[in-house]
């Protein structure tokens, strides 16, 4: 069979059944989009219904239901003994989880997490891990058992509460959903990343999940609005404060996507004669406090919070991290906010309800979607225990009344033991009558004996009188099986109730759930609630100025772009020390508030605050560090912003404009464009405007001065010509008083002023005239 002539969109697999028939090895061909869709999709709904996605019904993913469910097998309970992890991880992976074992470990543990999971389903003994990011030890060095939380998820598994499936290699069975006594999915939350999908629920209060349900079981067309009278919002393990207004948290709840704005809580700690320091006593969800504490002294390091003097770490079993003030006239409202917008103090909590629905359906829920899932679950669980219960009692009737026949006719019955070579086939086939049976309702149990009108033992009747020890024989043992039956035909009657009639379901469904509020509600160990709520206080953004106290610096910077900043102002700058190979080229009186403009020659302006730069200990560090300057790119110049001021910048082609000083601030490291180059030209000139007039000189050496308002003021561009010139490029240019003449320093280094310059006096982008006696040859004039 020739194979298609667009093999490269087909996919092929060769058939190899060992065969007489020659067609079954003719390679198959089909296109090559359908072979790889069909299996992508296989993999992403595998991925989404196996891995990713949590079931509406339990809360759990397919590896912690098999942990759970392993622990079961084990006996793990909460009042009996530990056993290794590596043993639980061990028998979960041989049995119902053929992945790794660190992956079903690390799953296991974090359900031992109390800082992760609000109702912890695992009882950890040893390193679990900690608030901090720290791993748990090696699952050998580790161990668990059950907590009661994960026993009420499982209450109902030998009761034929839910379905079971053969696990991976069909040797045993496994649960598909846990029976779940509460609504797990919103008391500890999930999250997960499927193929095309996620998920991220955080954690809730059961106490008032439970109260939710309950009205949903009163009124079950109540709208979404009305169960955050019940549910306040989410409870995190952690605590924290949440500041995310109601009317978002209703919308949020309503549709399954938004998030929550998450706040440290703190406190201020009163040192005595005026001192004073900030405690931060809880953290945000998932925040790792190392990491926290870290980002915080980095915060310091660079000087971006300078009211903020340290940070220190006094967490023991509890979080305890101590900031303090670089003063304390700071306001403690401004240095959290500060805080706050540039740390993980503050967090935003995403929340995406996209569960599984009915253990199949993926779909993004509201709140009362995800509670109505839950309850139809424990309606369903409820029916079928109660099922599993009726026929368990329909069985012991069934053999209680073939005791008490045995109690009627006992001189028979060891008669026919005694003499009779097959007792099982004469007990099933001698005729005993229907006397003992009594019918109180059309509800009570009727005796299963066959026949019409003769009463006859049943297999399973014959079975228990053989098996009655003599001991039971006494009169005594009558009375209690005549109690036994009444008592058992009496709960039989309620669970015909309770399957016949729906709001006894409901009801008993509501009982269950109180008594589990009671058991993890407020007012159980752990069950109170850990988040609060508050109103975001907007602490007014206090510019970086105002936060620096303002002290006097000398601000040095190399050929080789080292930057420092010196305290006070050094007059002696022939005193300052460069590395090897290095010169220095700017020194600069300011201070701490100050901002520094660098140009660069590709054009662009970065901004340094003063208050940030490395300290004058040492050579300083390369400024390339706080700004993302090219290295091939020379600096131009590095001067202090001035507010209002305007600045002259120009390129070596002689092109230039006027620039008000305040467009030329940068917010990123990246800089600013302002004055356009390409090809060879770069930038040459950037000096702040003073005077009337400009004056340009050429590497030709040929001078020009025109007017001032002759250049355009702009943002940023190429800028018109300034100076026009056969050969070579502009060397510098600057602005002046034409009344106060012109100025440069000669060879000797002695200011020289030129005030008729009438000869060079021209209009802009003219050509100009050789510069005067005594002018430098470097062609600039400063």
């Amino acid at each position: 069979m020739p194979l298609d002539p667009n093999l490269p969109a087909l996919y092929t697999k060769s058939m190899t059944d060992a065969t007489d028939d020659p067609k079954m090895h003719a390679p198959l061909a089909e296109p090559l989009r359908r072979a790889i869709g069909e299996r992508y999709l296989t993999y992403a709904l595998s991925t989404i219904m196996d891995r990713a996605l949590p079931d509406a019904r339990d809360g759990l993913k397919p590896v912690h239901r098999r942990i759970l469910f392993a622990m079961r097998e084990l006996r793990l309970s909460p009042t009996g003994g530990f056993r290794k992890s590596a043993k639980i991880s061990g028998d979960v992976m041989g049995n119902y989880h053929p992945h790794g074992d660190a992956a079903i470990y690390d799953a296991m543990a974090r359900l031992a997490q109390d800082f992760n999971v609000r109702y912890p389903l695992v009882d950890g003994q040893g390193n679990f891990g900690n608030i901090d990011g720290d791993n748990p030890a090696a699952s050998r060095y580790t161990e668990a058992r059950l907590t009661p939380a994960s026993e009420a998820l499982m209450e109902g598994l030998s009761e034929n509460a839910v379905d079971f499936r053969p696990n991976y290699d069909g040797t045993l069975e496994e649960p598909v959903v846990l029976p779940a006594a509460f609504p797990n999915l919103l008391a500890n939350g999930a999250s997960g990343i499927a193929v095309g999908m996620a998920t991220n629920i955080p954690p809730h209060n059961i106490d008032e999940l439970v109260r939710a349900c309950l009205h949903m079981i009163e009124a079950p067309d109540c709208r979404d609005d009305t169960l955050l009278n019940f549910i306040e919002g989410p409870d995190f393990p952690t605590g924290g404060v949440i500041v995310e207004p109601r009317e978002s948290m209703a919308q949020t709840y309503r549709t399954g996507r938004g998030a929550f704005r998450l706040r440290a809580k703190w406190e201020v700690e009163d040192l005595g004669r005026g001192q004073w320091q900030i405690v931060v006593t809880e953290i945000p969800y998932q925040v790792q406090k190392s990491k926290l504490i870290e980002r915080i002294a980095d915060l310091i390091q660079t000087k971006k919070i300078p009211i903020l003097a340290d940070i220190r770490d006094e967490s023991a079993d509890d979080v305890r991290m101590v900031l303090e003030p670089r003063s304390r006239n700071v306001d403690p409202d401004v240095l959290m906010g500060t805080l706050f917008r540039n740390s993980d103090l503050e967090v935003r909590f995403s929340l995406n309800m996209n569960v599984l629905i009915d253990g199949r359906t993926p779909k993004v829920c509201s709140l009362k979607e995800v509670l109505r899932a839950f309850l139809d679950h424990r309606r369903a669980v409820l029916i079928r225990r109660s099922q599993h219960r009726m026929d368990k009692i329909d069985h012991r009737l069934e053999v209680l009344e073939g005791l008490l026949i045995a109690f009627l006719n006992l001189d028979r019955v060891i008669d026919i033991i005694r003499y009779d070579d097959e007792p099982k086939a004469a007990l099933m086939a001698e005729d005993w009558g229907r006397d003992h049976v009594r019918a109180t309702s059309e509800r009570d149990y009727v005796s299963p004996l066959p026949g019409d009108g003769a009463g006859q033992l049943t297999e399973v009747q014959a079975e228990a009188i053989l098996n009655m020890r003599l001991r039971s024989l006494r009169r005594l043992e009558e009375m209690e099986l005549t109690a036994e039956r009444d008592r058992l035909m009496a709960e039989r009657a309620a669970l015909v109730d309770l399957l016949a009639h729906e709001d006894v379901q409901w009801a008993t469904i509501a009982g269950e759930l109180k008594q589990v509020r009671q058991d993890f509600g407020r007012n159980a160990p752990g069950g109170a609630r850990r988040t609060r709520f508050a109103e975001a206080k907007e602490a007014e953004e206090v510019p970086l100025e105002a936060m620096i106290e303002r002290e006097p610096v000398t601000v040095v910077c190399s050929q080789m772009g080292w930057i420092r900043a010196m305290k006070g102002h050094v007059e002696d700058t022939a005193k300052l020390k460069y590395k090897d190979g290095d010169a220095g080229r700017f020194v600069i009186h300011a201070e701490t508030t100050d901002r520094l403009l660098l140009v660069g020659a590709n054009g662009r302006v970065y901004t340094l605050s003063v208050a940030q730069l490395p300290g004058g200990r040492g050579m300083g560090e390369p400024v390339r560090l706080n700004v993302d300057l090219p290295n091939e790119c020379e600096i131009v110049t590095l001067l202090i912003h001035r507010a209002g001021q305007k600045l002259l910048v120009a390129s070596s082609a002689g092109d230039g404009f006027v620039v008000a000083a305040d467009e030329v601030l940068a917010q990123t490291r990246a800089g600013k464009q302002v004055l356009n180059v390409k090809g060879d030209t770069v930038a040459r000139v950037c000096k702040p405007v003073s005077g009337d007039h400009v004056a340009c000189v050429g590497e030709n050496r040929k001078v020009l001065v025109f007017a001032l308002d002759e250049l355009p003021e702009m943002t940023r561009g190429k800028g018109v010509r300034l100076q026009k010139y056969k050969d070579g490029g502009l060397s510098d240019a600057t602005t002046f008083a034409l009344a106060e003449g012109l100025s440069w320093l000669d060879p000797a280094g002695r200011t020289r002023t030129e005030t008729d310059l009438a000869e060079w006096l021209g209009k802009r982008a003219g050509t100009g005239r050789m510069a005067p006696r005594g002018f430098p040859r470097d062609n600039r004039f400063t």
